[in-house]
């Protein structure tokens, strides 16, 4: 029997009471089964779905894409609610579940891990509700008029992942009765408002609302969204309510700071998204100093008004002063603030580099500040600068950082990103990476950097969860959504991964990163003209990763001649400033010239970045993965030698079209 895989919306349906009904009154029951059919052949039709079949009082059907398969579930749970039926008949009342993933034909049925998880997704509707999961919320989330929900995470039998469910708020539902999360309660802290005095003590709100981020993510009951996805809600005027939807997050902590001198005006509220009520609020009044206990108590009122219990290293890890010096601790939050204003990508950290290391000159053991300089320093390696100027200093920051906090997670994530870089020590980097999700499972950070560890060993789809993790705790972090979309794309899962790159791009039009991914996602959908026009939307960029992954693109379509000019730009370039070669390297091999390839890679691993171990699978190399001095390469940095575990890649019959 033939079978092929492919990506598809998959929707359960189950007819609620149906089993005691037919012990009751079978003719009911059976009433019930063709009401269900009258009403949803119909509606297929019209929504371009089709049945896989029947199992029980169920059906499973199947659509092309996610938006699909929500209007059809409302349409089908409207038509249900609006069916008339003889008096003391009993109604159709039916759940819903839906889930996007990849699934594998045979024959007329369809198989697969995707089809598994939405018939346990199910089951956990409301009667008359429609349940969906978080990758068919991330397709449909601002293309439906219907609210969506979070309803927290869930372990799944026989589902290896815990899974976020979300659900279709339907305007003729009655409102259920509250019930505790099934998952860790989700909460935003939104950015502190700055009414001091003086405007220039706005690092101070911004800084606090970092910090207090960082100190409620070491509460392992909650799950709490990173400072990069809330900092866009900055002075925003929308509601409680949709910046919950937004975040898919069931609590929101927002308030205000007045600094004048050494002296606080905190005030803080704890909101509840569904019903926009306090849980909780407080002002403080209190001398500057007094600041650290202010986030503690912050953090145990939030623990309590959300049922989370602390267990003692935590109360002892989030009651603990991170520094002894105020001068120490203010500079650290201007870093902070710069950190965050700092463009994405195309600028150094200059300005934030600054603050931490004036904070660890205003206090030698103050741990916060050695890590987060050392994640500065390694996410800089390969982009900004070469190795020389970085690991020497990276690794005496993540050294000193461990000796002063054997437990503090961005330590450990420091210490797994100079595994992972600099050493290239595939264990340690593994292990570190664990422990720092062990300890703050609310570091997308963290995350972030393991899904890329799991990519360079072939783990592809280890790494994509990791970088779903990494969106979830961050979903409006456009780096993080970006590797999510080349996560994808080398999984073969085409649609969600242009779909993804799309939406995301209508976030950020001018993220010449995210460009890069969705040119790459195409090209392995094999649509040549579209990744065309993302090559050419980089042609202004000035960054050189943007210019050089351009140049890779150009060779892949078809344009060798701009291929080549971009090469003796880099060329000239290298004699007085950094180039990374492994990408100068894959425009070479891209445009036949294995010798020169080859040669620039051995360079490289001999005294160069070592950077190659993020590049080796990318289509270019296809053609040098037997050669010796290849096969060599790799050894030496301790990678798989075998292909990688991704579909075949297109190549294009024409030159691609370049617009734009």
């Amino acid at each position: 029997m033939a079978s092929s895989r492919r990506l598809a919306a998959i929707v359960f349906t189950d007819i609620v009471g149906f089993t005691p009904l037919t012990q009751s009154d079978e003719a009911a029951a059976l009433r019930l089964l063709e009401a269900q059919e009258r009403i949803v052949r119909p509606l297929l039709e019209s929504h371009r779905g089709r049945k896989v079949k029947s199992i029980g009082d169920g059906q499973l059907l199947e659509f092309r894409n996610a938006l699909d398969a929500v209007e059809f579930s409302v349409a089908l749970q409207r038509a249900a609610h609006e069916r008339g039926e003889p008096h003391g008949a009993p109604a159709l009342r039916l759940r819903v579940g839906i889930h996007l993933g990849d699934v594998q034909r045979k024959g007329s049925d369809i198989l697969g891990d995707a089809v598994n998880l939405a018939a346990r997704i199910e089951p956990l509707a409301d009667p008359g509700g429609i349940d969906l999961t978080a990758q068919v919320f991330e397709q449909v989330r601002r293309k439906v008029p219907y609210q969506l929900e979070s309803v927290g995470v869930r372990t799944l039998k026989g589902v290896a992942e815990p899974v976020e469910i979300y659900r279709v708020s339907l305007p003729w539902s009655e409102p259920a009765p509250a019930a505790a999360p099934a998952g860790p309660p989700r909460l935003a802290v939104l950015p502190f408002a700055n009414i001091s005095p003086d405007p220039n003590d706005g690092y101070f709100a911004d800084g606090l609302t970092e910090e207090l981020i960082s100190v409620l993510s070491q509460i392992r009951g909650l799950r709490v969204i990173a400072r990069t996805s809330v900092g866009q809600y900055k002075d925003t005027t929308k509601p409680i309510g949709q910046i919950g939807s937004e975040l898919g997050v069931s609590s929101v902590l927002e308030g205000s700071v007045r600094k004048a001198g050494d002296h606080l005006r905190i005030t803080v509220q704890l909101i509840d998204v569904g019903t926009e009520e306090h849980r909780w609020a407080q002002t403080y009044e209190r001398k500057l100093e007094n600041v650290f206990a202010i986030q503690a108590e912050v953090a145990e009122r939030t623990a309590g008004a959300l049922q989370v219990e602390l267990l003692r290293p935590e109360r002892e890890a989030i009651g603990g002063r991170p520094t002894k010096s105020l001068a120490a601790y203010e500079a650290y939050l201007r870093g902070l603030t710069a950190y965050h204003q700092r463009a994405l990508v195309t600028e150094p950290y200059t300005k934030a580099k600054e603050c931490f290391e004036e904070a660890i000159r205003q206090d030698p053991e103050f741990t916060a500040a050695y890590a987060y300089l050392a994640n500065i320093l390694i996410g800089e390696l390969g982009q900004l600068q070469s190795r020389a100027d970085v690991v020497p200093r990276a690794r005496e920051l993540v050294e000193r950082a461990l000796e002063l906090n054997p437990n503090s997670s961005d330590a450990h994530t420091a210490a797994g990103n100079l595994a992972l870089q600099a050493d290239l020590d595939w264990p340690r980097a593994e292990e570190e990476f664990r422990r720092a999700i062990a300890l703050n499972p609310s570091s997308s950070t963290a995350r972030f950097w393991y899904g890329f560890l799991l990519g360079a060993l072939q783990r592809p789809e280890e790494a994509r969860r990791q970088f779903e993790a990494t969106v979830e705790l961050d979903p409006l972090w456009l780096v993080g959504r970006a590797n999510l979309v080349g996560s994808l794309g080398i999984l073969g899962e085409h649609e969600r991964a242009i779909t993804l790159g799309r939406s995301t791009l209508a976030m950020a039009p001018d993220f010449a990163f995210l460009h890069v991914q969705l040119a790459f996602a195409l090209l392995l959908a094999g649509q040549f003209d579209e990744a065309g026009h993302e090559a050419q939307l980089l042609k202004s960029e000035t960054s050189l990763y943007a210019r050089q992954t351009r140049g890779l693109l150009l060779a892949w379509l078809g344009h060798p001649e701009e291929a080549r000019a971009l090469l003796k730009e880099f060329e000239s370039h290298s004699a007085t400033a950094y180039v990374s070669i492994p990408l100068v390297a894959a425009i070479y091999a891209e445009l036949g010239d294995a010798e020169h390839a080859l040669s620039l890679l051995e360079r490289d691993a001999r005294g160069g970045d070592r950077l190659f171990w993020s590049y080796y699978q990318l289509p270019a190399f296809d053609p040098l993965r037997e050669d010796p001095r290849f096969i060599a390469i790799l050894r030496g940095m301790n990678l798989p030698t075998g292909p990688p575990k991704r579909p075949r890649v297109p190549r294009p019959i024409r030159p691609a079209k370049l617009d734009g």
